[in-house]
């Protein structure tokens, strides 16, 4: 029987080692969509989509340059969001948010905020016509 040289061996040992490399960072950075309760048991950064709760307004903090507001999930559980930065544009006009980051001590400490702000183009509400 014949052995394979040893430089075959240290390939094959190379390129498993360069696949698994690959294999793992592909999933650290996959960002997976979770509601509050699912991203509080999964320790990681998430992407939660919800809805601005205006009944608990918005803060803006110059100095430390932070914007606070209150996310409703999808599932109607309710967690503060703070984001390092400005508030996003069209904030107030959203009809959804959706929020990447962390949660930490009970809030979601967000590295991004996007916002979802109704269409220009979506058809308008119109007056029913009178009966003839």
């Amino acid at each position: 029987m014949k052995q394979l040289p040893w430089k075959y061996i240290i390939a094959g040992a190379v390129i498993l080692a360069l696949a698994w490399v690959g294999i793992s960072a592909l999933s650290d950075s996959s960002i997976e969509y979770a509601t509050v309760d699912r991203a509080e048991k999964l320790g990681k950064t998430v992407q939660i989509i919800g809805t601005w709760e205006k009944s608990k307004g918005w803060n803006y903090d110059a100095q430390s340059n932070t914007f606070a507001f209150t996310l409703r999930d999808e599932q109607g559980a309710l967690i503060p969001v703070e984001l390092i930065g400005a508030k996003p544009n069209n904030f107030e006009a959203a009809v959804s948010v959706v929020v990447k980051g962390r949660i930490d001590d009970g809030v979601l400490k967000a590295s991004n905020v996007l916002t979802k702000c109704p269409s220009k183009y979506e058809g308008q509400p119109t007056d029913a016509m009178p009966a003839s």
